[in-house]
């Protein structure tokens, strides 16, 4: 007998068993089923591997990429315990690889500090995974238990003997549950240098057994940090023209929470402070961040004022002042920390707050008195930032009165769109008058509004930012935006979206080297000063095809080489065939209107990049090495990453 859709009852309660209810819903445990879900899988056992090493047994943690993308981590630490667990009566082993919060972080005695405190990870990883090896080197002997989707396959086996210990675990994400399963080199590598900078004196290695270099080996790096986070700081500024020789080194403990600080000055114009938790990132900061800019803005502001360093200035130093050009890693280790949310993205402990803010206070407070002559360039730097941040605060209400005072008048350039619901209107940023006067005929005028930008647009990275809001273009793009900056109750300047014009705002420029700085100024301009955008998904970049493969009145569109060869190779029929022509496009100009709106503006065919931020401090490096100053880094870059530039000696 059918059950009545409407028909609730005892029979309609579902109890999810084991694993199951990861499995059933992934995005709860680890975020997400897209890249940055798969990256996580990796994440949550590294970590277990970090806390060995937090504990003081690992030393060493090797990860593995294997031909069919099949991840392995092995660690030098004490193994997972293998007895039988007294309550569950199986072995220990497999209550950790299959059980939901089981784990040797909630007792206090087994890990001091840690970051898996939830007790899902390994397990999770195992429920998301099609298969998992677990081996454990413990007590003289090799233990090993394999499982699927979750389950075990098997009793925990002894297979060997051994004179190491750790846990080497072998995993494959479950092709059901991710939507892609290439893992990428460089996001591992680069989080697993950041963990060695953390960690001082842990080594870690990343192999990719997908890729081979000339010499046949597979591709690799070693990371191993002797100076922590001061040289974490030194790589990061190492685009930036420092200010101080060394960075200022901070360290402390109070009531169990440990406190590690470096900064360090540079001629910049931005702000770079990220931010850790027991190793975890806090991409949103927290309570130890909140501690730490206080110390800074209070015995900044103390020793300038003692010293009469802001006696002749006619407004008031703001905390953002004391924070221009400043790059700084914040490491807390807290024993059991209250972050908001599963992926961890804010620490909540209230206690935190005070203990960084007094540690970093009175170690600033020493330093300070102890190095007048870098103290004082400091101080000229924030006299300075305070200035201009005063100047960029009257361009910006110039730019944003005016735009009142014209009842909301939008540039001339702009050709708008019809509609007045910005889910659906997309902003067009065109290289060139010529470009933009194709797009405007080209474009579906109900929803698609076009700007065109004369020339390459002012580079922020190295302009202050009152020239910002005197740069005709960068004034246009404010303004067709509808987004304006404010100020919040610290001082600090804050983007508001609530009259943002358009959700999708589109960079459209030639597929040339030009094309491509000038898309690289946009996107600098963005991260810098329009953030929120990016990250809320608003921002992307057009693709236009590079070729138009003829034969006849037939044609076929192509953006890569090897789409090329395909088209010669249909038309010819795979022989020699003059009547078939190639044309290459240098420009969005060399398109008509028609060819423009179906290649690279008709939302059915076209092909958008959006813009993403996997990893801010690496974005952040990236910009500053390619806009900023320095020129050896930029060099370096290009050296390693161009593949037919060929580099003056």
């Amino acid at each position: 007998m059918k059950q009545n859709p409407g028909h609730y009852d005892a029979g309609n309660i579902q109890a999810l068993e084991g694993l199951e209810a990861v499995r059933r819903r992934p995005g709860m445990y680890i975020g997400s089923t897209d890249a940055k879900g798969l990256h996580h899988l990796v994440w949550e056992v590294v970590d277990n591997s970090i806390d060995e090493h937090l504990a003081g047994y690992c030393t060493r943690i090797d990860l593995i990429i294997h031909p069919d993308n099949s991840i392995t981590v092995k660690d030098d630490g004490r193994g997972i315990p293998t007895g039988m667990h007294p309550k569950l009566k199986k072995s220990a082993l497999e209550v950790v690889m299959t059980v939901l919060h089981a784990g040797g972080k909630f007792d206090k005695d087994t890990y001091k500090v840690s970051g898996g405190l939830h007790g899902v990870g390994v397990s999770c990883v195992n429920a998301l995974s099609e298969y998992l090896r677990a081996e454990v080197h413990r007590e003289g002997k090799i233990f090993v238990q394999e499982y699927s989707r979750g389950k075990p396959l098997g009793a925990v086996k002894v297979v060997g003997q051994t004179r190491r210990t750790g846990t080497t675990i072998t995993f494959k994400p479950d092709p059901e549950i991710f939507e892609t399963l290439e893992y990428k080199y460089d996001t591992l590598a680069n989080r697993l240098r950041e963990l060695s900078f953390l960690n001082k004196g842990l080594h870690l290695s990343i192999t990719d057994e997908r890729q081979t270099t000339e010499e046949g080996s597979h591709r690799c790096d070693d990371f191993l940090s002797e100076g922590g986070i001061v040289e974490f700081v030194k790589y990061l500024d190492e685009s930036r023209v420092k200010l101080i020789e060394e960075p200022i080194y901070v360290q402390g403990r109070e009531e169990h929470v440990e406190v590690e600080v470096a900064m360090q000055y540079n001629t910049s114009y931005n702000e770079h402070v990220f931010s850790y938790v027991n190793n975890i990132p806090t991409k949103d900061g927290g309570t130890h961040v909140t501690g730490f800019r206080r110390a800074l803005n209070r015995v900044f502001k103390q020793y300038g004022e003692e010293n009469g360093f802001f006696s002749k200035l006619k407004f008031t130093i703001s905390g953002e002042d004391f924070r221009e050009g400043l790059t700084a890693i914040v490491s807390v280790k807290v024993p059991e920390p209250q972050f908001k949310g599963q992926t961890k993205g804010e620490l909540g402990n209230s206690e935190v707050d005070g203990i960084v803010s007094r540690i970093v206070g009175e170690r600033l407070k020493y330093w300070l008195e102890e190095n007048p002559q870098e103290a004082k360039k400091i101080i000229d730097k924030v006299i300075l930032a305070a200035t201009a941040r005063h100047a960029a605060r009257k361009a910006r209400e110039m730019v944003q009165r005016k735009n009142v005072l014209a009842g909301g008048g939008l540039p001339g350039k702009l050709a708008d769109c019809a509609s007045r619901d910005p889910s659906v209107s997309e902003l067009f940023l065109v290289e060139g008058d010529s470009a933009g006067g194709t797009a405007k005929q080209g474009r579906n005028r109900e929803f698609q509004a076009i700007l065109p930008l004369r020339g390459k647009i002012l580079n922020v990275e190295k302009a202050l930012e009152h020239k910002i809001y005197e740069n005709e273009e960068i004034k246009n793009i404010f303004t067709a935006l509808g987004v304006t900056i404010e100020e919040n109750e610290e001082g600090e300047r804050v983007l508001n979206l609530d009259k943002l014009r358009y959700h999708k705002v589109i960079i459209m420029c030639d597929a040339d080297v030009d094309g491509s700085h000038i898309v690289t100024l946009i996107l600098t301009f963005f991260f810098r000063y329009m953030r929120p955008l990016v990250e809320q998904g608003h921002i992307y970049i057009a693709t236009p095809p590079l070729y138009q493969v003829r034969r006849g009145k037939q044609f076929r569109y192509c953006w890569t080489d090897e789409e090329r060869d395909e088209a010669i190779a249909f038309y010819s029929k795979g022989e020699h065939d003059n009547a078939v022509k190639v044309q290459r496009y240098k420009g969005l100009g060399e398109m008509n209107a028609e060819q423009l709106w179906e290649t690279t503006m008709d939302p059915d065919s076209r092909i958008l990049r959006q813009v993403t931020i996997e990893d801010v401090r690496e974005a952040d490096r990236i910009f500053s090495m390619l806009m900023g100053d320095e020129v050896p880094p930029r060099r370096a870059f290009i050296e390693a990453n161009a593949k037919y530039a060929n580099v003056d000696a």
